[in-house]
């Protein structure tokens, strides 16, 4: 799950990073519609399964991920004025795991989402939501500020922000049930975020999905690891 932290701010040179970045709102489109998929297919069996989110069962992380896509719609209909103050990499530097407030956040999730007396209506109202982000999304050009959590950030940002939580999402649904991982454009989404996050790009002989197991927590680095990372690997998890 992703809690948000107060950290300084590193000195990475995001803009090569954003610049290398495929169109925010097409990778959006194939991370949401595979999130769609895979939570339209739970039952209340497999609602009650873990996730890689520690604490949390699948019904758990289907109320997390409504509670994105509200915000994503809020956010699209919350013009601000600029300069904008964080982008689509930068954005990240705020939400580190080990924050305080993590444990709170967690019960408080799983409380609000025994509400439900059944996965059925959470899923359908995270997939109605869900679509409505994405026709919202297709009306703008990418570059208009919108506001969110107390930040000013493009819409083409924001967007990217919104996949990157989706995908990273995506592998925590499947970890303990079937499911493919996240489309590749949505994983070197995340990857490039990663990267832009560190300041350079590491561990190129890591596969997608496990650099993002890796770089949100969600795996522990081996002593092997570590040793090929060198000094990055202090700033491991990067963000989660």
């Amino acid at each position: 799950m992703l809690y948000r932290r107060r950290t300084p701010v590193l000195n990475v040179p995001a803009a090569a990073i954003l610049r290398r970045m495929a169109n925010p709102t097409s990778v959006l489109e194939v991370a949401y519609s595979d999130l769609i998929a895979l939570v339209e297919k739970l039952d209340d069996d497999a609602a009650w399964r873990p996730t890689g989110c520690a604490g949390w069962a699948a019904r758990d992380l289907v109320f997390h991920l409504l509670g994105d896509a509200q915000r994503a719609l809020v956010a699209l209909g919350t013009p601000a004025t600029g300069p904008a103050d964080v982008d689509a990499v930068t954005y990240w530097r705020a939400w580190r795991p080990g924050d305080p407030d993590a444990d709170l956040s967690r019960r408080n999730t799983r409380i609000m989402a025994s509400v439900w007396s059944g996965i059925r209506p959470l899923a359908d109202l995270y997939a109605e939501t869900a679509r409505a982000v994405l026709v919202h999304a297709r009306r703008f050009e990418g570059d208009e500020l919108v506001a969110t959590q107390g930040h000013t950030l493009t819409v083409g940002d924001l967007l990217a922000t919104l996949a990157v939580e989706a995908g990273v999402h995506q592998l925590d649904l499947t970890a303990h049930l079937p499911g493919p991982p996240p489309a590749p454009p949505v994983l070197r989404l995340v990857r490039d975020v990663l990267d832009g996050l560190i300041g350079r790009p590491v561990a190129q002989d890591w596969d997608d999905a496990h650099y993002v197991r890796a770089g949100t927590g969600r795996t522990p680095l081996t002593a092997a690891e570590r040793e090929s990372l060198g000094p990055a690997a202090e700033l491991f998890p990067v963000f989660g």
